[in-house]
């Protein structure tokens, strides 16, 4: 049986509660929803599209450090505080997956940690594994 791996980077956030920020097995990887928090300092980014942005970057960060990227990603689960910023989101979102699309699904959430609008989780394909 093949072992479980912990994924952890400094250049994401750390975990707010007993969970990884991500796990690799058997050539998956699971990444936990990341939030707009900025890891250096652990504040909110204050606007929506630093928001989206600071999660996609978040989430960058912890794919690169289980040696994938952008492109290795199989699905995203995408929760917003407000559908009404679905066509803003989709735009941002874009400019992280050009030519590579991953199954995904939004939906609308009443609320989200430490007051985040957006938080994104994604599976992944852990490239050479």
């Amino acid at each position: 049986m093949n072992a479980i791996t912990v994924i952890h980077t400094d250049k994401a956030p750390a975990a707010l509660g007993p969970y990884s920020q991500a796990l690799a097995w058997n050539g998956l990887l699971v990444l936990s929803g990341q939030t707009g928090l900025d890891p250096a300092s652990g504040e909110l980014v204050p606007d929506f599209a630093g928001q989206v942005r600071r999660v996609l970057d978040n989430l960058g960060a912890v794919l690169a450090q289980a040696g994938a990227g952008f492109n290795d990603v199989l699905a995203a689960d995408v929760f917003l505080t407000d559908m009404g910023r679905f066509a803003e989101f989709n735009a941002i979102y874009a400019e992280y997956f050009r030519e590579h699309k991953p199954a995904r699904t939004t939906v609308a959430v009443a609320a989200l940690p430490k007051g985040g609008q957006v938080e994104i989780r994604f599976l992944a394909r852990q490239p050479g594994a």
